[in-house]
């Protein structure tokens, strides 16, 4: 939809010989931005819509996009995941510097969400916080259970917004009967424990799914030389890791430094 109605904000102002600085300066926006909306990278806002459609005469037919486009709560390159995610009988993933999303607490959430750069709008951080709790009813909710086995290196665990509460909740999570739970500390860590995430899927339909993520780039792929790849990393990060009652042990002396 934000592709769509950014490609008829565009065809319709080429139509009536609308230029962009023209539309940009009406509607208070940059140029740029403007671009940036009729290509689909960024939602076109009730503002836009209103103040094309008038200045290019269609008649209602653009402003009618408002009751169709809402804000996205994940980042446009993150979407083809959740939806593999969705879907997933099983979830095998390994976080070298974060806690996994599934995890996390809302005060996490929030200040992770807070310190990106460039920043978003306060509106876009509350979608994403609330589109992320969410998710983690992936955890409990689902019939029959997600088989989930987390894997996070050790420096996740030692960043500044990592607080009490989040090591509360990594225990409270472990203890469920779906949920694998092991860290891997410094100590044990093969070279490519700080080589990035990685997630594992497999969906009903047993399509195996292997997802990578980089500051720039995230690559969901169903090619089997990628999936076994990425297998036989998460089997072998997951065999340096602490067992699960260790890793249950690790984070309680962690969390009795925090209270």
């Amino acid at each position: 939809m934000w592709r769509f109605s950014g490609n008829q904000m565009k065809r319709w102002r080429i139509k009536a010989n609308v230029s962009r600085e023209q539309l940009a300066q009406a509607a208070s926006y940059s140029p740029d931005t403007i671009k940036s909306m009729e290509q689909g990278v960024r939602m076109p806002t009730p503002r836009v819509l209103d103040v094309a459609d008038e200045l290019c005469g269609a008649e209602g037919l653009l402003s009618a996009a408002k009751d169709y486009l809402s804000r996205e709560r994940f980042p446009a390159r993150a979407q083809e995941f959740m939806e593999r995610e969705r879907e997933a009988i099983s979830s095998w993933s390994y976080e070298s510097g974060l806690i996994p999303g599934l995890l996390q607490t809302p005060g996490y959430m929030r200040s992770l969400i807070e310190s990106r750069i460039p920043p978003v709008d306060e509106e876009t951080v509350e979608e994403r916080i609330t589109g992320r709790a969410e998710r983690q009813a992936m955890l409990t909710e689902r019939k029959p259970p997600v088989a989930f086995a987390f894997t996070v290196y050790e420096a996740a665990l030692r960043a500044p917004y990592v607080d009490g509460a989040q090591l509360h909740r990594l225990l409270e999570v472990s203890r469920l009967r779906n949920v694998e739970l092991q860290v891997l500390p410094f100590e044990r860590a093969p070279f490519s424990a700080g080589m990035g995430p990685m997630i594992l899927l497999e969906t009903r339909d047993h399509e195996r799914f292997a997802y990578t993520e980089s500051q720039f780039v995230s690559v969901l792929s169903a090619d089997p030389e990628t999936v076994r790849v990425v297998t036989e990393r998460l089997s072998m990060l997951r065999a340096h890791a602490l067992s699960p009652a260790e890793s249950a042990r690790f984070i309680e002396e962690m969390a009795d430094h925090h209270d």
